[in-house]
Parts: C-alpha cells; sequence; structure tokens
C-alpha cells in the first residue's frame, strides 16, 4: 500500500466506504499525499504530457484566438487574463509571447493562475518570470473584471461522482475495503432526481457520472462572463453525454487500475460537455459554442500554416519530432477528436473564430 492508501484503509474500516469524489480529491491533493500536492507530474519524467508541452504551436494559436475574442469585444482594459490548472506555465508562457504584438493586450492584462499546489505554483514562477501574477485558489476568487480565461485538461482532473442502475434505481460506486485492500463496492438503491432523465437512455449495469464541480466553475464563469464580458476557452478530452465508467489512472505513461497507487498517479475522467453546456446555459445573456474537435479548431486557426513556418528552420530529427507534434495535436487517431473544445461569450459579442453556436 502507498502512504495514501494506508491512511485511506484506516479512515474507510473506521467510518465506511467513501465516494469516488472523496477518493479523487484525497488521491489529488491531499496535502501530503495528494498527487498533484508532491510532484510535478508532466512531461517524459512524469506520468502525462498534455498539449503545451507537445508543441509551442498549441498555446500560441490558444492565445491568438483570446486576443483576437478580445479585439471582438472592443479590447477591454483593464481585464483579467487568467488559466485555470495551469500546469507547468507552458501554456500561458507561449500565449503570452504569441500576444505581444497585439496592441494594448499585454499593457490591459492582469494575469491570474488558478492553482492549489504549491509545487506547481514554484514551478509556474519559474516559467514566467517577471510577470505580475496573482495566484488564487479558485475560479470564484478571479476578479469582477472582463475575464478571458483558458481551461487546458483541468475539468478532467475534479472529482466524479459514479451511479450504476439497476432495477430498483441507482446505486452509488464506492471504494471500500476488502482483506485489508481497496475495492470498489455499491451502496444500497438510492431516489436520484438528478439522474431521473437518464432512465430513458440506460439499462441495468449502465454507468453515469456526475461532476458537480464542474458545473459549479462553469456557471461562475458564465455569470461573470454575461455581465463583465470576455471569453472562456474550455478544452478538455471527453464527449457528449456521459455513459459508461471513464474513471482512469496514469502512472509513468502506462495505464493502470484507479485503486492500485492511491497519491502516486494521475486520476482523471472524461469530462461530459453536455453537462458543461447545459450550466452555462442557465445563464442569461451568454453564447455556448461548441464543442468542437480541438484539431478541428486548431486548422480553422491556422495551425498548418504555423506548423509549416516553423518547419523550414528545422531538420533532421527536429523536424521528425515537430511533425509528429503536429499529428498528434490534430490527426483524428491521436487528440484531434478525444480532445474537444466549448466557448462561453457573451450573447451580444461576435461568434468566437473556429466555434460555432
Amino acid at each position: 500500500m502507498t502512504p495514501l492508501a494506508r491512511l485511506l484503509a484506516r479512515r474507510i474500516a473506521a467510518t465506511g466506504p467513501i465516494g469516488i469524489a472523496d477518493f479523487m480529491a484525497d488521491c489529488l491533493m491531499h496535502p501530503e499525499h495528494g498527487y498533484y500536492s508532491t510532484r510535478d507530474p508532466f512531461g517524459e519524467a512524469g506520468d502525462f504530457t498534455t498539449a503545451p508541452e507537445i508543441s509551442q504551436m498549441f498555446g500560441e494559436l490558444l492565445g491568438l484566438w483570446l486576443a483576437q475574442v478580445w479585439l471582438d469585444q472592443g479590447a477591454p482594459a483593464p481585464f483579467a487574463l487568467a488559466e485555470l490548472g495551469p500546469g507547468r506555465g507552458t501554456l500561458m508562457a507561449d500565449l503570452w509571447r504569441a500576444t505581444k504584438r497585439v496592441p494594448g493586450f499585454h499593457a490591459g492584462a492582469r494575469l491570474h493562475l488558478v492553482e492549489t499546489s504549491p509545487h506547481l505554483r514554484a514551478r509556474q514562477r519559474q516559467t514566467l518570470p517577471g510577470l505580475d501574477i496573482a495566484w488564487l485558489d479558485s475560479a470564484d476568487a478571479l476578479p469582477e473584471a472582463p475575464l478571458f480565461v483558458i481551461a487546458n485538461e483541468f475539468f478532467d482532473a475534479l472529482p466524479i461522482r459514479q451511479f450504476q442502475r439497476d432495477a430498483a434505481g441507482w446505486r452509488e460506486r464506492l471504494v471500500g475495503l476488502e482483506d485489508d485492500r481497496l475495492t470498489l463496492g455499491l451502496s444500497a438503491p438510492v431516489p436520484l432526481a438528478a439522474l431521473d432523465h437518464r432512465l430513458a437512455d440506460t439499462e441495468p449495469g449502465d454507468i453515469v457520472e456526475t461532476c458537480a464541480p464542474a458545473c459549479a466553475i462553469v456557471e461562475t464563469l458564465a455569470a461573470r462572463i454575461a455581465a463583465r464580458g470576455g471569453a472562456a476557452l474550455i478544452v478538455d478530452y471527453g464527449g457528449w453525454h456521459s455513459l459508461g465508467d471513464t474513471l482512469q489512472a496514469l502512472r509513468a505513461h502506462r495505464p493502470e487500475p484507479p485503486l492500485a497507487h492511491p497519491g502516486e498517479a494521475d486520476l482523471t475522467a472524461h469530462v461530459d460537455f453536455e453537462a458543461l453546456a447545459r450550466a452555462a446555459r442557465t445563464v442569461e445573456g451568454l453564447r455556448v459554442s461548441g464543442p468542437t474537435p480541438q484539431g478541428v479548431l486548431l486548422e480553422r486557426l491556422g495551425i498548418a500554416a504555423r506548423a509549416q513556418a516553423l518547419a523550414q528552420n528545422l531538420a533532421g530529427a527536429a523536424l521528425r519530432s515537430h511533425i509528429a507534434a503536429h499529428r498528434r495535436l490534430t490527426h483524428p487517431e491521436e487528440m484531434g477528436t478525444l480532445f474537444q473544445t466549448l466557448a462561453l461569450t457573451p450573447a451580444r459579442a461576435p461568434d468566437p473564430p473556429g466555434l460555432r453556436s
């Protein structure tokens, strides 16, 4: 058992099984043994690689997307430029470099990074030297100002709950103990009004996932954007309409059972973009655009031309790596279709580039 697994086992033995959401929250953010609290998980030396680490083109194009939306809304200043879950700060660094020639953008921007991990905050300081940055613990703390925010692979790490249907209704999937080892089980049948609408498209044995924290964050962003102006661009892997068990663990770039090494493996679940869009649409005066596949958005934003421009100065292994990065970001068999994009903008503003309502 990992140190966190032993703590969880003692807790479960004392008070009973815990939900998947509580398990994920402890595994990822426990102050002493949590995955994100104790390490840099990114890159070849870590456990997984995100799009900004694959190529500078990703952050550059998304930065120019934000800048264009900012211009389309009259270039309000000052404005909050924010990232949720900024990792090493690589995306923000590429975004900042790509937008330096947009008149007024840097002068009007007030940088905010929503990051709870002290370890990653320190890494972000190294990646973004000389920038005046406000670090925040939650999206609720973002300022009341025009808000231009990006969230790349942020929502997939938020704690989910899983419910399995049977003839008597819904049972919640729980983490319990069997022979002193963590194991998955089911609660007694529970009435669940929030999932009544899923009885029509599920059968006994089907699993549905919910993520209340994700919907709450989207509602917060949507309310700020509708009232003050701005935009949010959400990029993550997932789909439309949750169905099935998508909880997964990744350790040293390889999948493993989610209960195998609590606190030492990344835990994520597919994002339900339908739920995010539904939450955003509860806010009056907001436009929801997408979801649009990541590869489609990047191609519409001009990644092919950018890739060709960068390739002119490359040769040999560097050129082959560059070509592979372009393919990985855009090809349907790689990240191009698995990752989806969703944009939130004021209803009064023009359509955002590359996405359709």
